[in-house]
């Protein structure tokens, strides 16, 4: 693990005061993920073969560069998850625990489908 690994941050489960609409439903191609600018923050967003959307930090803990959106789709046992392109670690997509090293994760959000536009929940600061 290197210096720029980050400690878990809290789960995304609070309350959320505003959705941002991200991208089109029908951009997001299964299996592939895609960078989103949510107010200062950089998000991956996901949509897996079967259709369910995941956001997650986009900025990979272990090396500082934002490429989770780039990263290898795929599941752990039953875990949806996505390998960072750079080191290969492998982040749990529904809460950004990383696999590889449970001590470190990255920020989940709350992600819906609205009427065809993918949205963002912003959480209350």
């Amino acid at each position: 693990m290197t210096q720029l690994a980050a400690k878990r941050p809290a789960a995304a489960t609070q309350p959320t005061d505003e959705w941002t609409a991200v991208c089109r439903l029908t951009d997001l191609l299964p299996e592939r993920g895609v960078a989103a600018l949510v107010g200062e923050t950089q998000v991956a967003v996901f949509r897996t073969f079967d259709g369910t959307l995941f956001a997650i930090d986009n900025r990979d803990p272990f090396t500082g560069a934002c490429v989770l959106a780039r990263g290898i789709v795929g599941t752990r046992a039953d875990v949806p998850t996505v390998a960072s392109p750079l080191l290969k670690q492998v982040f749990d997509l529904r809460t950004g625990v990383c696999l590889d090293d449970p001590a470190v994760a990255v920020r989940s959000y709350p992600v819906q489908d609205n009427g065809g536009m993918v949205e963002i929940g912003v959480p209350r600061t």
